[in-house]
């Protein structure tokens, strides 16, 4: 009898272990961790509208540099079907992307912003707007993964674009690249 008692009080001690272990690799931070904030913005791909998109982002670097991934709705079985990185124009604008690929691949998010398609979800007006300000010092590249009507991704990465994207001209890079380095200069 005491031989089992004795068992039983191991097997006791490796099942709590074990879910000491769990609960603590449940609580071990990802980088998947704070994709917190929530936007629906409709994005165009391949020539059509599509969306609106929910964006749950997170702050990786105070310029900004912000990453989003973005879902074909909010529930919580949708499927990851792009990835928006939101990059400070002071950072895009002064060389590190030329105006080609600008024009081709990026938004502007002031300009996304302005259309009234974007909305912040789950904060309070003033908190939003705060957000809506931060992100309209940046510019936006969205990697689209996963089509609508396909069952599987096909391997195949489009460049989605906001809607009503506006090509820019060399002196409008650089203006914006100004403009965003004077508001973070101003704190705003």
């Amino acid at each position: 009898m005491f031989r089992r008692l004795g068992f039983l009080a191991v097997c006791g001690v490796i099942i709590t272990a074990a879910i000491s272990v769990v609960g603590q690799v449940g609580n071990t931070a990802t980088p998947a961790d704070g994709h917190t904030i929530h936007v629906t913005a409709p994005h165009v791909v391949g020539g059509k509208v599509m969306g609106p998109y929910h964006h749950y982002c997170k702050v990786l670097s105070p310029e900004p540099v912000i990453e989003c991934l973005c879902y074909s709705s909010s529930d919580p079985g949708a499927r990851l079907e792009q990835v928006e990185y939101i990059i400070a124009k002071s950072i895009t604008r002064t060389g590190a992307v030329s105006l080609a690929a600008w024009n081709k691949n990026w938004h502007d998010h002031e300009q996304e912003i302005a259309t009234g398609r974007v909305q912040v979800h789950d904060l309070p007006p003033d908190k939003a707007k705060e957000v809506a300000d931060l992100v309209a010092t940046t510019d936006g590249i969205i990697f689209h993964l996963w089509s609508n009507d396909d069952k599987v991704p096909n391997g195949r990465v489009m460049i989605a674009q906001s809607v009503g994207h506006v090509n820019l001209t060399q002196a409008e890079l650089k203006k914006g690249a100004q403009k965003s380095a004077a508001a973070k200069a101003s704190g705003k």
